[in-house]
């Protein structure tokens, strides 16, 4: 460590709160918080740049669209069937959303089976777990700093962020990536020849072949269109029909992504999607960090048009329905978002914050890089079949209902539970009566109502030798050790 002798320190002081010094290595100069700031801001216009950008607001009222039109109700509820939702997830997360703008709140911890060990249909979210900071503070950062936390967004050639140029001003501003319908088409309609469309969706009777050939093919729309200057992609599964089905959404939305970074060109262009599947704000928030820079949940937007209609939202318009779902969403977002501290969404957006559970590596190594994949799982082939599967179920009547469900809460039709009703009732039994044979019952139960953990995959080893019971040491001799006593 190097003294400095105190005759040769001119002035002490320490740096405020906001406050900077700046160097000036050519001329050896020190600049302190003012003057450096000062010649910061006159440096240039900046107040003039910044208002060569566009606000979204001002794109909404001058295109002053109608409301869109509604999808029929059985091809909305085939949509719906098709992205694996219930009337749960109408009822519990959906309906309070739409009621007072939050999220829906729940207690009891999740004791259904991983989505890879489930044998019912799970959207692809499920295989994505959110990292957080390994830090005793809990999210509070969205709510304690929420005047340096933005969802702010900006649509455009990003071009070389490095440089200082008017140009790099001449973008749209969003205060948030969740889009609603109309604004999804006045996105498209201001937009223009600098956007590309991109058919998402998949032929039902190419397979597995088919699946793959489809995340190509947009892959390489999106690297022509950049090439050729667009600006702006726009993935879209609104194309389903009978004989077409969409990709997963986040699946397709990680391919392009990906793919336009390996070519070096994802600065220079938007990738904004419409999903036909995305319903909860995880999925919102697995979609933009592999790479989306919008997200619009039309088919969302149609559940909550429907029960509108069916008078289930009470003293509330459909717009503010739609206001308080987008706000649950975006509240929601941040406070995902602030599991790893202050952030703002431009550092969230594709940083893979993210570890697969129960997807294929080779899977996550191409489409999801450089995201962790502990466990292997799902491959392209196995998503291809659930996706193939669901929607020949849609479509295999016009008689089109969802499902009870049974994920948030236990029901006979429903996804398995590690602790379902008669497995509670058996081992309060046991206890309660202390027989060895109700334990040996309920034991059973366990090990025979399917794997719901990594854990349950494993089981004991035998060995070929067994001890002779004489040659266990006793029960007394094992207490010694593991019971311990105090005075009363």
């Amino acid at each position: 460590m190097v003294v400095v002798p105190d005759t040769k320190i001119v002035e002490r002081g320490r740096l405020g709160p906001g406050e900077m010094i700046g160097i000036n290595l050519a001329t050896g100069e020190m600049l302190k918080d003012a003057a450096l700031k000062q010649a910061m801001t006159s440096k240039r216009d900046w107040g003039k740049w910044v208002g060569r950008a566009r606000q979204m607001e001002a794109i909404l009222a001058e295109n002053n669209l109608k409301a869109p039109d509604r999808l029929p109700t059985t091809e909305a509820r085939r949509r719906q069937l098709m992205a694996g939702w219930t009337m749960e997830d109408m009822e519990l997360i959906l309906q309070p959303m739409a009621e007072g703008g939050k999220e829906a709140v729940g207690s009891m911890g999740d004791d259904t089976p991983l989505a890879v060990l489930s044998n019912r249909y799970r959207g692809l979210h499920h295989f994505f777990r959110q990292n957080f900071s390994q830090v005793t503070n809990p999210p509070i950062d969205s709510l304690r700093e929420r005047h340096v936390m933005t969802l702010r967004t900006r649509l455009g050639n990003l071009g070389n962020i490095l440089d200082e140029a008017a140009e790099q001003c001449d973008h749209l501003l969003l205060n948030s990536p969740v889009l609603t319908v109309p604004e999804w088409e006045a996105l498209q309609v201001y937009l223009g020849k600098t956007a590309a469309m991109i058919d998402c969706t998949f032929d039902v009777d190419g397979g597995a072949d088919g699946f793959t050939d489809a995340l190509e093919r947009i892959a390489i729309e999106a690297e022509e269109a950049v090439r050729s200057g667009c600006e702006h992609v726009m993935l879209s599964d609104m194309k389903v029909s009978k004989q077409r089905a969409p990709l997963p959404m986040i699946l397709a939305t990680g391919a392009v992504h990906s793919h336009l970074v390996r070519q070096q060109l994802r600065t220079f262009a938007s990738v904004n999607v419409a999903s036909g599947e995305c319903l909860d704000v995880h999925h919102f928030a697995v979609l933009i960090g592999v790479g989306a820079t919008t997200v619009n949940a039309y088919i969302a937007e149609e559940a909550l048009a429907e029960r509108h209609e069916r008078g289930l939202l009470p003293n509330l318009s459909f717009p503010e329905a739609v206001a308080n779902y987008r706000k649950a969403v975006e509240d929601g977002l941040l406070k995902i978002m602030s599991k790893m501290g202050i952030s703002v969404l431009a550092s969230y957006r594709g940083g893979y914050n993210f570890e697969a559970l129960g997807l294929s590596r080779a899977l996550v190594a191409k489409y999801f890089p450089p995201m962790t994949s502990r466990v292997s799982g799902l491959g392209l082939t196995g998503i291809a079949a659930r996706v193939t599967s669901m929607h020949r179920d849609a479509y295999v009547s016009d008689d089109i209902f969802l499902p009870v469900g049974g994920f948030f809460r236990y029901r006979r039709s429903g996804e398995r539970h590690a602790f379902d009703g008669q497995l509670i009732h058996a081992m309060q039994h046991a206890c309660d009566t202390g027989s060895y044979e109700s334990w040996k019952k309920y034991s059973r139960m366990v090990s025979e109502q399917g794997p719901v953990n990594l854990r349950d995959l494993m089981d004991f080893k035998s060995t070929a030798s067994t001890l002779a019971i004489e040659d266990v040491e006793s029960i007394t001799s094992i207490r010694k050790r593991l019971v311990s006593t105090r005075d009363e």
